[in-house]
């Protein structure tokens, strides 16, 4: 290759490195929100490995309380270094559901069919999963920890003064129970692992099949809790009978006189901490 040749195929190579930096590399908008992004992935992970130690604690006699702003608040409480560690976790959260309303909108293009609309749905899912928790950080950071708790009794109550209220808490009870189907379903059919990359290491192909399928199904039973809590508060007309995470699981514990289930569900939930970060290192870009 001549000189001119070289200088030619490096300026297109600095071309399309500068391109895929603005561009990213498919679904994610940009380089650097996919950087963010999967940063953004692990703080998830970290926050379902944190609610499933809280829920651990709940089974053996603590007092925590086994959600979302529990762990958020497990991990402000550490002082000024909790707080910094906070404003990077919504950082990084705030970039994947980026990413990921991307992905619900155009991408997964190394399928096609239902399994494209399935994984499309799961990524708007999954949006508003981490928005949420970003949302609780965001207040915890902020000093209004205590309002996101009320947050499932206000809707309901601000549903139910509506015409035909019972209707739409009970239509929001299909949607969360629909979305737990969809998670048993893909636990059960491993799809998730189709994110990935192709060439995954053997190690880590093997761990995904398992930390995946049992984490997927563990959120099932937790999201299915949740919408039994609607369900129940839509043909009672009582937003005081609805609640979130750490009610639900309560709910279990209670119903069925024991803590094996919130310890199975919390290893589980363990379980899908440990393929988020397994999820952040090899997941599919392009």
């Amino acid at each position: 290759m001549t000189t001119e040749g070289v200088e030619e195929a490096a300026e297109h190579a600095v071309h399309e490195a500068a391109d895929r930096t603005v561009h990213g590399g498919g679904d994610a908008p940009s380089r650097l929100v996919e950087v963010l992004g999967r940063a953004g992935l692990v703080a998830y992970g970290v926050v379902h490995l944190l609610v499933a130690g809280l829920g651990l604690r709940l089974a053996f006699g603590s007092a925590a309380e086994v959600d979302q702003q529990g762990a958020v608040s497990a991990v402000a409480s550490v002082g000024v270094a909790g707080v910094v560690v906070l404003v990077l976790f919504v950082a990084g959260l705030v970039a994947f559901a980026a990413w990921q309303v991307t992905a619900a909108v155009a991408g997964f293009r190394w399928v096609s069919g239902g399994e494209r609309f399935r994984k499309r749905v799961g990524a708007a899912s999954k949006a508003i999963a981490v928005l949420a928790i970003a949302v609780v950080a965001a207040r915890t950071v902020l000093g209004d920890a205590a309002s996101g708790r009320a947050g499932p009794q206000r809707l309901v109550a601000s549903l139910l003064a509506l015409p035909a209220g019972n209707l739409l808490v009970g239509a929001v009870a299909i949607t969360i129970l629909v979305i737990a189907g969809t998670m048993v379903y893909t636990g059960i059919a491993r799809t998730f692992m189709g994110d990935l990359i192709d060439d995954l290491p053997t190690w880590a192909h093997r761990a995904g099949v398992v930390l995946g399928a049992v984490g997927n199904i563990a959120r099932a039973l937790a999201f299915g809790a949740v919408g039994v809590l609607f369900a129940v508060g839509a043909v009672q007309a009582d937003p005081e009978r609805v609640g979130g995470l750490d009610q639900a699981l309560r709910a279990v514990v209670g119903r069925w006189q024991g803590v094996t289930p919130l310890v199975a569900i919390s290893l589980g939930l363990a379980a899908f901490g440990l393929y988020c970060g397994l999820d952040a290192r090899y997941r599919r870009a392009y």
